[in-house]
């Protein structure tokens, strides 16, 4: 119930479709119960003597005529008006769950499939549909139709009425049985058509690694093992449906051939009209059809609950990253950066950073550099804050990051990733992504320092040609020269490079350093490179070993200390080669 009140106010924009609708849902109850009256009169009329017989005959076709056009117009607007609230609603539902998946952290994706996440946007969500345009809409008209159906069989014939009675209590108590059984199953369908799509959107995103491998058929095993497992889990769940249908209607039945036989009984001694009996038995089939069509509306509203569950749980998710009370935003920094006796883990039983106090001052460039796994992503995620130390600080010109709105931290950063995400659009397109009112002009710019301009004006259509879902027509080399473009064009205080020479050839690497060299001194530069070429005019080089850092200095006075960083260079640079 409070998820039903809460979609309701999801959708109290549309509330005015659903009002109509229900207008309607009375109209039509009321012309349905039209008919079994008119041919109760019918009856009457046929078994009695009148002159005025065929005037009575064209006065009730008449009225059914009229009765069933305006039933024909009112179910229109019914079922129309209904599912355009339920889909105005459905469509709201998604944008708000992705506005949510925005703002949660990204700790919150770390034990997330992206699949689960997709099916409780798009699958969960549609049963929000079947909710507001069926179930409720036929839970009101059952509702209404048996009250209608009762009161109008109590005035033919209290007796016959009070029979009809008999099987409602078998009914009710099986109707709860059934909600108590269902519930959990429609809940663990839900749930593994979720598992279903988290599989299928992985192994689609890996499609080249699998046939690279040759592990197609291992991989269509898994999807056949979860595709199985949902048609067993749903199958269960109808299988208690199948079960209950006929049990009602047989129970339901029972109470039609009770009125038959003792209504015939009383027909035949003259105690009731046979337009009574007729009338009673058509209207009796208006009272049970709601209660043999209950089981069906149940397990719509145990589908719509099962999905409205996982929906909400995502929608009351908190993010852990939020704006402190009091927070400022922060415009034309300067981008100082200082960490002071930052601790970070993101399981308390491994440290990823371990007491890591360095300052990056305005304009300078400063290189993490290590072997892998020692935390220099780490850094430049606290950087962003996409996650929070677990103790010490993070400043920002001398502020604490925590006092400081994320998306004003965000707006002096650019970031280029060693995996690199591009959308499928064009190559303007991606360049200009995060930039506001950009030119083409500074397009073409941003491409030449991130030297992608010529590669670009090679292609089909140059900077308007399409590059495919994550870039996949673009070499990695390409990819990565049209990120640092993007960041290029951001044209931020602080820019971060983690790997940003990784996946290209030797003479783009000399290009993209001096496109970087280009840069320094206009902003503060963070740079992660294994490629220690890629920093050696580093104005300070962080050298970090188990999350700490272990040297500092420039690469020539590291060098001189003849430490770690100077044994990664000679993994890199033969003994002959000056380093």
């Amino acid at each position: 119930m409070n998820n039903f009140i809460r979609i309701l106010k999801q959708g109290r924009e549309y509330w005015k479709y659903l009002i109509i609708a229900g207008i309607s849902l009375l109209a039509i109850t009321a012309f349905n119960l039209v008919t079994p009256w008119k041919v109760r009169q019918l009856v009457d009329v046929l078994s009695k003597e009148d002159s005025n017989k065929m005037e009575m005959i064209r006065n009730i076709a008449i009225v059914l005529a009229v009765a069933y056009i305006l039933r024909a117009i009112f179910t229109y607007l019914n079922r129309y008006l209904s599912h355009v609230a339920a889909w105005k609603l459905v469509a709201d539902i998604r944008v708000t769950v992705y506005e949510q998946l925005q703002k949660l952290s990204l700790g919150f994706y770390h034990d997330k499939q992206t699949g689960q996440l997709m099916s409780r946007a798009i699958n969960d969500t549609a049963t929000f549909e079947v909710l507001i345009a069926h179930a409720v809409p036929d839970l009101v008209t059952n509702i209404l139709v048996l009250i209608g159906t009762g009161v109008l069989l109590f005035i033919i014939s209290p007796l016959l009425a009070a029979l009809t009675l008999i099987p409602i209590p078998f009914l009710i108590i099986g109707g709860g049985i059934f909600t108590k059984k269902i519930l959990p199953n429609f809940r663990e369908a839900q749930g593994t058509l979720g598992e279903l799509n988290a599989v299928m959107q992985d192994n689609i995103s890996g499609i080249k690694e699998i046939q690279a491998f040759n592990q197609q058929s291992r991989e269509r095993r898994r999807i056949e093992k979860r595709a199985n497992k949902y048609t067993t889990a749903i199958l269960h769940a109808l299988k208690l449906s199948a079960v209950f249908h006929p049990v009602v209607e047989m129970i339901s039945s029972l109470g039609t051939v009770i009125v038959v036989a003792f209504g015939g009984w009383l027909a035949l001694g003259g105690h009731v009209d046979t337009a009574d009996i007729v009338g009673f038995i058509m209207f009796l089939g208006l009272f049970y059809q709601p209660i043999t069509t209950l089981a069906r509306v149940i397990e719509d509203l145990q589908q719509a609950t099962a999905g409205a569950e996982r929906v909400f749980e995502l929608i009351d998710a908190q993010p852990d990253i939020v704006d402190s009370e009091g927070a400022v935003a922060v415009e034309n920094s300067k981008g100082k950066i200082a960490f002071k006796n930052v601790n970070f883990h993101y399981d308390s039983q491994s440290p990823v950073l371990k007491d890591v106090s360095f300052t990056a001052k305005s304009g300078q460039m400063v290189a993490l550099v290590g072997p892998t796994g020692v935390g220099k992503t780490t850094i430049i995620s606290l950087i962003a804050r996409f996650y929070d130390p677990i103790s010490g600080e993070i400043q920002i010109d001398g502020r604490n990051i925590k006092d400081v709105t994320v998306a004003s931290l965000r707006n002096q950063i650019s970031i280029v990733l060693q995996d690199v995400f591009l959308f499928n659009g064009s190559v303007a397109d991606n360049i200009a992504y995060g930039s506001r009112n950009t030119s083409f002009e500074e397009v073409v710019r941003a491409a030449k320092i991130a030297r992608a301009h010529e590669f670009i004006k090679e292609m089909p259509e140059g900077y308007d040609t399409l590059i495919g879902e994550r870039g996949v027509r673009l070499s990695e080399g390409q990819k990565q020269r049209l990120s640092i473009a993007r960041a290029i064009l951001r044209d931020t205080p602080i820019l971060i490079l983690d790997e940003a020479t990784a996946s290209v050839d030797v003479e783009t690497e000399r290009q993209i350093q001096q496109a970087i060299g280009e840069l320094a001194g206009n902003c503060t530069i963070i740079v992660i490179a294994h490629r220690l070429s890629t920093v050696k005019k580093a104005d300070k080089i962080l050298v970090l070993k188990d999350g700490e850092i272990v040297e500092r200095g420039t690469h020539s006075q590291l060098l001189e200390l003849d430490g770690l960083y100077r044994q990664l260079c000679k993994v890199q640079y033969s003994e002959r080669e000056e380093i």
